[in-house]
């Protein structure tokens, strides 16, 4: 009887796990409109029995609406691929992701995705220099950034609206080298953060900037476009971010949420991973022409757990010193 009761079991799970994935799915993300566009059909040509629906926005205004639709009891969204893992581990604290424990990994380094397998990064997104090679010079450190030279002429996003600049400030502060200290020399150098990456790589690339905090995924495809930009890797490190993939507790369509997951970690979404531009995250996957290996670069590690613990208090503190 137990046997039978553990072989139909079996029969269950087979036949669910067989059963391709369909319906509607709904994801949330923070990618560039072109880039998600691109990532949404691609994931639908692998699963044509999906229908997407999709909202991008900043992490943090996309985190907005999530929190509005958790009160109201109305959470719309199944999946997130959004900038970082800060504001992922303040959901995942909060018991409000799902942990996919037989996601496909085994490509990619356990420093890239959570212990618990509740959120799963896509690629590397360095945080860097960029400057506009016709009216500044390149340098390779923050702190030069801050020189009275470079009054109003740096253009930095904010943590408040981008994942990346929060993942970044958080990182930042936790570097010695760097500090509280560059935030403050920034304010007293007239410098006022806002927006995204976008905007802060159309005032470097336009010369209304000399200099921006931009991600190197950003500036080698303009750079690439023949935008006069070019980035350094400062020698005091420079942060990084995964744009993490997750699936919400309560999902819809947990068998569509996951094979969202599925495509984004496997080689074909690694591929458009560096189709569109970006460092993969997969090590069988090589990065595009113009990325600087990545065992050149200093990268500046950041414990999620104690940025998630200290994240509002230190929202506040960067408030206040650029009066916001």
């Amino acid at each position: 009887m137990r046997s039978t009761v553990k072989i139909l079991a079996l029969l269950a799970f087979t036949s669910l796990s067989a059963q391709a994935a369909d319906g509607k799915l709904v994801v949330y993300t923070s990618q560039a409109p072109e880039i998600a566009q691109q990532t949404i059909e691609a994931f639908k040509a692998a699963n044509p029995g999906i229908e997407v629906s999709w909202t991008r926005n900043g992490t943090t205004q996309l985190m907005n609406v999530l929190r509005t639709e958790m009160m109201s009891g109305d959470v719309k969204a199944d999946v997130l691929l959004v900038a970082d893992s800060i504001n992922l581990g303040a959901l995942k604290k909060e018991g409000k992701l799902m942990a996919y424990a037989d996601a496909p990994v085994s490509n990619i380094s356990p420093n890239f995705y959570d212990k618990d397998k509740t959120w799963f990064g896509t690629k590397i997104i360095a945080t860097v220099i960029g400057y506009n090679t016709q009216n500044a010079k390149p340098v390779n450190s923050w702190m030069a950034l801050t020189d009275a030279s470079n009054r109003g002429q740096v253009a930095v996003p904010s943590p408040l609206y981008s994942g990346a600049a929060l993942y970044h400030l958080h990182t930042a502060i936790n570097t010695p080298t760097i500090g509280w200290e560059f935030y403050k020399k920034l304010a007293a150098n007239g410098i006022t953060p806002e927006g995204g990456n976008g905007p802060a790589l159309k005032a470097v690339a336009s010369g209304v900037a000399k200099y921006g905090i931009i991600t190197d995924a950003d500036l080698i495809r303009a750079k690439k476009q023949g935008s006069p930009v070019d980035l350094v890797y400062p020698q005091e490190g420079a942060s990084f971010v995964t744009e993490p993939v997750a699936i919400l507790a309560g999902a819809h369509n947990v068998p569509a949420a996951k094979a969202f997951v599925d495509f984004m970690l496997s080689e074909k979404g690694q591929q458009l991973v560096a189709q569109q531009g970006n460092r993969p995250i997969d090590k069988r996957v090589a990065a595009p022409e113009g990325f600087a290996p990545i065992d050149s670069i200093k990268l500046l590690t950041l414990d999620s757990d104690k940025a998630v613990n200290d994240d509002a208090q230190v929202r506040e503190k960067f408030t206040e010193i650029f009066g916001g």
